[in-house]
């Protein structure tokens, strides 16, 4: 399958695309989408939503992993930075993509270890995981990181379903 995992940001949008095939990640590629700081917010969100379908058309993810927001201090910037979700959920479900959300903290459990992570321990797991890979920004290793993060969860969705089938059909024995 292939993922792209997206960062929403009103300025800085991070998007990365992997490929997760047999228990294995392969970076396919990743960047930072940005809207014109001058512009009104609605030109804003119009540029955010066509550079995700440039993203999607040049790329061809079967799924999408999309950032969840948390409320800031600031709340027109937390209402601001929802519209930049909004865009990137809506680009994704217009591509017909399955699309997942997770929070912050489970992204960086699933690919730190730890909820509480840092943007640089982050960024140094991502190029573990993802050898020789360029990482454009830190915005970009964080789209990268929820890539991963929906990739580990997927799979081990998969395994229950067809475990639960197997079950199911009586092809699983207990003892």
């Amino acid at each position: 399958m292939r993922i792209v995992g997206l960062d929403p940001g009103l300025r800085k949008t991070g998007w990365g695309v992997i490929d997760a095939r047999d228990g294995r990640l392969s970076h396919v590629a990743n960047g930072v989408i940005r809207s014109n700081s001058d512009g009104d917010l609605a030109a804003r969100l119009v540029e955010l939503k066509r550079g995700i379908d440039r993203v999607i058309a040049s790329y061809g993810p079967t799924h999408a992993a999309v950032e969840e927001t948390l409320a800031n201090k600031n709340p027109s910037s937390t209402l601001k930075l929802g519209m930049a979700r909004g865009a990137a959920l809506l680009a994704a479900a217009l591509a017909d993509l399955p699309v997942t959300e997770y929070l912050p903290m489970i992204v960086k459990k699933s690919v730190v270890g730890t909820g509480h992570a840092g943007k640089q321990q982050v960024e140094t797991m991502v190029r573990h995981l993802l050898p020789g890979c360029a990482i454009a920004s830190s915005d970009a290793a964080d789209a990268l990181a929820v890539a991963i993060c929906h990739a580990h969860n997927l799979e081990t969705r998969l395994g229950w379903s067809s475990g639960l089938a197997a079950l199911a059909a009586g092809g699983v024995r207990r003892r």
